[in-house]
């Protein structure tokens, strides 16, 4: 993805994760979800790098990360994440996570022990139930749907993704997340985190919602097609003091439909630095 480099390699379990670290400052992390990559912060980051030093990586077997024939499950991105952290020596960042990423982040704050200065989550995934009827026919038939020709491939990826986004998003712009999950190994790993896709993930951390360490926002697009926005409602109740705001016309993938709205929370919720 040429319009967004990853210029930098970081070995995990054996197989290379992509990142790139721009700007400087404060700590700021970008965390993506599924079937995404870090390229959906590229409306977002570039606004933070003039007063921030901003992270993003692509997760195990996602965007430009090694496409991983094992383990691409929600219960190894939570360690990604908190040795990236140890990897890049942040203590306490303001995270931003999305999506699938929502569940990374969360994990690896209360189940890996990792500290944040402010935690922002939009639209996550972090109570179940969750998974769309595609989703839960996928994980039935994984070895069918990895096999598709892959002229029905690039019909199914661009149709799925589009149901996360409210706008009418031209195919050029569309392309950057498709790509990734076309061809070969990317049509075989699109399928295998769909079918490694368990809430299990999620128990384990949704009882110690209550106890999270840091402040928090929720911002949730109004129409939301894949987790209504009635769980995010439920979801601030169960974490003390949380803020949650709600994204008119913006649909799951609020980054395209809405990137200033994110844009204006961040600079609003994040930490000031201290006035010299």
């Amino acid at each position: 993805m040429t319009d967004w480099p990853l210029a930098q390699s970081y070995r995990f379990n054996g197989h290379s994760v992509r990142y790139a670290v721009r700007g400087d400052g404060p700590p700021l992390v970008f965390v993506h979800g599924t079937p995404f990559s870090s390229y959906v912060w590229h409306r977002i980051a570039p606004h933070f790098i003039t007063s921030h030093r901003v992270h993003y990586f692509d997760l195990l077997g996602y965007g430009q990360s090694e496409k991983v024939d094992g383990d691409v499950s929600l219960g190894v991105q939570n360690q990604l994440l908190a040795q990236l952290l140890e990897h890049w020596g942040l203590d306490r960042p303001d995270i931003v996570a999305h999506d699938f990423g929502g569940a990374t982040a969360l994990r690896a704050h209360l189940l890996n022990g990792k500290e944040y200065r402010s935690l922002t989550l939009i639209d996550p995934v972090a109570l179940t139930p969750w998974g769309s009827p595609f989703v839960q026919h996928v994980r039935q038939h994984e070895a069918a749907f990895s096999g598709l020709p892959d002229y029905i491939q690039r019909a199914i990826v661009p149709t799925y993704i589009r149901g996360a986004i409210k706008r009418d998003i031209p195919d050029d712009e569309l392309d950057p997340y498709v790509q990734p999950w076309v061809g070969d190994p990317g049509q075989a790993a699109f399928y295998r985190q769909i079918a490694q896709m368990d809430e299990r993930y999620t128990r384990e951390a949704e009882g110690l919602y209550p106890t999270i360490r840091c402040p928090v926002q929720i911002l949730w697009g109004e129409d939301d097609q894949w987790i209504p926005i009635e769980r995010g409602r439920a979801l601030q109740q169960m974490i003390p003091g949380a803020q949650f705001h709600a994204i008119p016309n913006a649909g799951h993938l609020v980054q395209e439909d809405a990137p200033e709205a994110i844009v204006a929370a961040l600079m609003r919720f994040l930490p000031q630095p201290p006035s010299s």
